[in-house]
């Protein structure tokens, strides 16, 4: 499709029939001009696996959909085509959605298996070599604190604990680490900074830059005071910064990162908030990366933040994934940049459009290549999740002329998406328009509102497509699990730990070859506030669920065990907030000799309670069934009854079902099976 100097073509698009005369719109002029050298290195626009758990299901897809969302995530010149890949450090604990598995549960007890973000960085790497990673830990093991919630109590060990991850990531899985980070919007500590690069470059990973602190813009000062910790520290990363950035982090000189970003939900309004922020983080802070958190929603619907990914895949049975808007908008940007190209500096290529909007061009290295793009979104449509600033934004038309070495292009590529928040509207998003014609250097646009425009001597631009998935399906019933047929310390597909880790491990029992562990031994450093976690459980499926039978097998060691264990339905919550979930918790007490049916996690409402018999004990299988049927609640121990009562009141009508320790230490369960009553 041809378009003249001053076609009003955005207007046609957008509104069908409407055309928008020059005298209804402010005409304003940009320059598009390298002469006077260009702005800062553009460093790539990511997205965060883990943060916590939040890719768990996307593991157990079929492989023909699994490796669809795969490549709408990663792949070149298809569907987001990310450039950064961060990834959660696992710490054992809550770390939002569920946890992340340690690579060291204790400091004798180390594995490069746990886990899914090693094979989620190799299959981002399969689909694009240059991608780079990033890894940040959230929570950490507890033996890292020596008694108290400081991983920096013992420096040495935490620089150790962090380098070997670094290390395991190369030596077993052939991924070199490119940034690592420090505290999840946690403290951070200089010594250990100072460490951790001297610990680096020592052992052969001087590449590996480090990010500080992933929180605020705090650490700034400190940069501009230390210039030990400056030389250390190569780029500041702060959450969630409204595309601005403190006077001290524009003076330390040091790339400036929207570390975290977006946590939007993943609809229309989320697109034109990532769309947005991915615009004027350059525009208003000289921030030259974004990763959005978080990747993919491959977690329970019911659990927090649901749908903040940039597409949805929560349904391994059914196959059903939604690729959503923000994808696109990443593809804005990704699929017509590079990491190493450089923004064109405000006032030549980037900048506020009059009645708001923005616009930014980045040009490559050898400045052959160019790419414009302006974003012209209602915050009043499209609003972030965290407070921004409130603007209108109006239908504006601009004259861009393209000088110095953009001169001579004589055409553009055009990608357009136009978001229609009325309902039941039509919105075109991430289209092909085809070349647009420069004339005499320049042309001219009218941009409506809720806009987003790409324009582009790129011509690999594509708009990724796979037939339909399969329709979505509820969590199936009746299933069956026996944990015997997954690797050794990996996790059961299905089941989402919300404190604790649950492993599969082998067993030297005759008729047993694996168990399902959980092997956290002591509290790791949590950041649930203002309590922390204080005992192990695992949900899994539906939480709509409200009359089903749980079963399952169980064992305490009497070595290293846990003081007793539990198996749950009806459980409230998910995230932090699982300490304070209602539900039907089952108890088995081995310490204290006795059974509860508990109305909550705390154990604070108790139902129903009793003695074990002398053939319950540590080192001993026992049967759990319990069953739930309105108010009617039932529970067996090896086929026995031990209570079968009728409540008065019922806390929680559904929920997920849930398995569990009383405390941290170890306890096994096989054949677990849940139906409906």
């Amino acid at each position: 499709m041809e378009m003249g100097h001053a076609y009003n073509f955005f207007v046609l698009l957008a509104f069908p029939g409407l055309i928008l005369s020059r005298a209804q719109c402010a005409l304003q002029k940009v320059n598009v001009d390298d002469s006077y050298g260009v702005g800062r290195n553009f460093d790539g626009i990511g997205a965060i696996s883990g943060g916590g758990a939040t890719s768990k299901l996307l593991v157990n897809y079929p492989e023909a959909q699994r490796n669809q969302v795969l490549d709408f995530l990663f792949k070149p010149n298809f569907g987001a085509s990310l450039q950064i890949l961060k990834v959660e450090i696992g710490g054992d604990s809550q770390s939002t959605d569920g946890v992340e598995s340690s690579h060291m549960h204790t400091e004798e007890d180390v594995s490069f298996q746990r886990g899914y973000e090693w094979w989620m960085m190799k299959e981002a790497k399969k689909r694009n070599p240059n991608i780079k990673l990033y890894g940040l830990p959230w929570v950490f093991p507890g033996w890292l604190g020596n008694g108290t919630f400081n991983p920096y109590a013992m420096r040495e060990k935490l620089v150790y604990y962090i380098t070997s991850w670094i290390k395991g990531a190369a030596k077993v899985h052939n991924l070199q680490i490119d940034y690592i980070g420090i505290w999840n919007e946690r403290s951070y500590d200089i010594d250990y900074i100072k460490m951790l690069r001297m610990s680096l470059d020592n052992q052969g990973f001087s590449h590996t830059q480090i990010v500080a602190a992933d929180g605020g813009w705090g650490i700034a000062s400190d940069v501009l005071k230390d210039p030990d910790l400056a030389n250390a520290v190569c780029i500041l990363g702060a959450h969630y910064p409204g595309s601005m950035a403190t006077a001290d982090a524009q003076k330390t000189g040091k790339k400036l990162w929207a570390s975290e970003e977006y946590s939007a939900f993943n609809n229309l309004a989320g697109g034109g908030c990532w769309a947005r922020v991915l615009n004027e983080g350059y525009v208003n802070g000289n921030l030259t990366s974004a990763i959005a958190w978080n990747l993919i929603s491959s977690y329970s619907a019911a659990l927090p933040y649901s749908g903040s990914g940039l597409m949805t895949a929560n349904q391994p049975w059914s196959g059903y994934y939604v690729v959503n808007t923000p994808i696109w908008m990443s593809a804005h940007y990704t699929q017509f940049t590079e990491i190493g190209w450089s923004y064109l500096d405000h006032g030549h290529g980037s900048g506020h459009l009059d009645s708001n909007g923005s616009y930014i061009a980045l040009t490559s290295p050898d400045r052959s290549q160019l790419t414009i793009v302006i974003e012209n979104m209602d915050p009043h449509d499209a609003p972030c999740f965290y407070p921004m600033p409130k603007y209108t934004v109006a239908p504006q038309t601009v004259t861009f002329t393209l000088k110095g070495s953009f001169s001579k292009i004589q055409e553009l590529e055009v990608w357009f998406s136009f978001f229609n928040f009325t309902q039941g509207g039509h919105s075109d998003i991430f289209i092909y328009q085809g070349p647009l014609k420069i004339v005499n250097g320049s042309f001219s646009l009218t941009v409506m509102p809720n806009v987003v425009i790409t324009l582009t001597t790129v011509k690999s631009g594509r708009k990724g497509q796979y037939p339909t998935p399969p329709p979505p399906a509820p969590f199936p019933l009746p299933y069956k699990d026996t944990f015997q047929d997954y690797a050794e310390f990996s996790e059961p597909y299905n089941l989402a730990p919300q404190a604790g880790s649950f492993e599969i491990r082998s067993s030297s029992e005759p008729g047993i070859p694996k168990v399902l562990r959980q092997v956290v031994p002591q509290p790791p450093i949590d950041t649930c506030l203002p309590k922390r976690m204080p005992r192990p459980i695992a949900v899994i499926g539906n939480h709509s669920w409200a009359d089903v039978r749980v079963e399952i097998m169980c064992r305490v060691p009497a070595s290293n065990g846990s003081s007793g264990l539990f198996i749950a339905s009806r459980v409230s919550s998910g995230g932090c907030s699982a300490m304070y979930s209602n539900g039907l918790y089952f108890w088995l007490l081995l310490e204290e000799r006795k059974f509860l049916l508990s109305s909550d996690y705390a154990q604070k409402v108790v139902y129903a309670n009793g003695t074990l018999p002398n053939s319950i004990d540590f080192n001993t299988w026992t049967s759990m069934s319990l069953f739930a049927q309105g108010k009617k609640v039932r529970g067996m121990l090896n086929s026995k009854d031990v209570f079968n009562l009728e409540l008065k009141t019922v806390v929680s009508a559904y929920g997920f079902v849930a398995i569990g320790t009383n405390d941290f230490g170890m306890a096994d369960f096989i054949n677990m099976f849940i139906d409906k009553t």
